[in-house]
């Protein structure tokens, strides 16, 4: 029977992308480790590599010794063919980050607003300062991911809402596709982080999680099947305004005394918002400048910080407890600054209080993604952009 049309060139992209991918996660391999194992002969193999590297995409490394005959070349994917950009904004600060295909972020700058009340102007300058120092024009960027606080409409890809940027509004969007001339994408910052712990951290391969990010703010983000589950028009995940006892409803706006920017006056954000948790670190006898300090000082002294985290645990675990009776992920990350600085000690106490209040009990567990989350969220989500593009591109039409 003859083939149908086009199946030649379909097993050869399929078979380029999994050698691809398959450098990028174990590399660099010899013709002969690739073939074994992606199960390609050592012919198909080596044309297979010939033809990536005429397209640019692998190149020799090095050898590898060989017992019988001469030494194997070492193929890996050559680091220039895509970079991608991540940025995380903030009220105080835009952090943009620049990565090579194989994820190596090459370089990453902080670029203080100073007032501007341009969000394209202030993303821009970021970028453009990364670029420069990663020697990377921004005409080469094949993907561009930024983590934004606020509600991200899943239809249109705009900001929505951010409660404290005002400046993100619907609009942005196309103002930064058209000044950066590039793909661009925004992406709930809280939701990145969770994309960042499936990547990198304790929820590496998890295809059902959630993530409670306790920090400047009050946040949450939800993997299911392996999918962020955003809602219908993206207000998934806003935690903060869930009415807890103890607090009034959130039908009100405060100043926060700690990041001297607004907060949410009552629900589960001003139970466990930097306020509240300094309020009750002062009862406990801890006086550190701030309430991250207060947690870490707490953390790293049970004897005496236990009553403090117990209470703050108690807290936190009205939010945890509410996800897991309606969603039952298995597992819940604690993220942020904050949530970081109570370490186990605080996870475990939080676990602890969840079960008490619950038919089912979770693991809950502390991060485990180094530097800066969100950045590493958009990094990872850009990458994994610019990889479709260049990874399904690889055979001539």
């Amino acid at each position: 029977m003859a083939q149908g049309p086009g199946t030649p060139r379909l097993l050869r992209a399929l078979n380029d992308r999994a050698a691809l991918e398959l450098l990028l996660a174990e590399g660099p391999l010899t013709r002969t480790q690739i073939g074994s194992r992606t199960g390609l002969s050592k012919v198909t193999a080596s044309q297979l590599l010939s033809r990536l590297e005429e397209r640019g995409l692998v190149h020799v490394v090095g050898q590898q010794a060989s017992g019988r005959g001469p030494n194997a070349a070492l193929y890996a994917v050559v680091p220039s063919s895509a970079y991608v950009a991540g940025v995380e904004v903030g009220p105080s600060g835009v952090t943009a980050g620049i990565a090579d295909i194989t994820g190596h972020i090459i370089s990453q700058v902080t670029v203080d607003p100073n007032g501007a009340a341009d969000p394209v102007a202030v993303v821009h300058n970021a970028v453009a300062k990364a670029c420069r120092s990663a020697k990377v024009a921004v005409s080469r960027l094949n993907a561009f991911v930024i983590g934004s606080p606020g509600v991200v409409d899943p239809r249109t890809g705009d900001v929505q809402f951010a409660f404290d940027l005002p400046a993100w509004h619907e609009g942005v969007l196309e103002g930064l596709r058209t000044d950066l001339r590039r793909p661009v994408v925004i992406e709930n910052d809280v939701n990145l982080v969770a994309v960042a712990e499936r990547a990198y951290g304790a929820a590496a391969g998890a295809d059902d999680f959630a993530l409670i990010w306790v920090d400047r703010g009050i946040g949450l983000a939800v993997m299911l099947g392996g999918r962020l589950h955003r809602g219908m028009s993206g207000g998934a995940g806003e935690i903060g305004y869930l009415p807890v006892p103890g607090v009034p409803l959130p039908e009100g706006v405060t100043e926060s005394m700690t990041w001297g920017g607004p907060a949410l006056a009552g629900g589960f954000g001003s139970l466990v918002g930097a306020d509240a948790v300094r309020e009750l670190a002062r009862e406990h006898g801890f006086t550190e400048p701030t309430a991250i300090e207060c947690v870490r000082t707490a953390a790293a002294d049970e004897p005496r910080g236990g009553a403090f985290l117990d209470e703050l645990a108690t807290r936190i675990s009205y939010g945890v407890a509410a996800v897991n009776i309606v969603l039952d992920p298995g597992l819940m990350v604690i993220a942020g600054d904050l949530g970081r600085a109570g370490g186990v000690p605080l996870a475990g106490r939080i676990e602890a209080a969840v079960a008490r209040i619950c038919p089912t009990r979770p693991q809950v567990t502390v991060t485990e993604v180094d530097g800066n989350p969100v950045l590493r969220g958009a990094l990872h989500a850009a990458l994994v952009r610019a990889r479709e593009e260049v990874f399904s591109s690889t055979t001539e039409s």
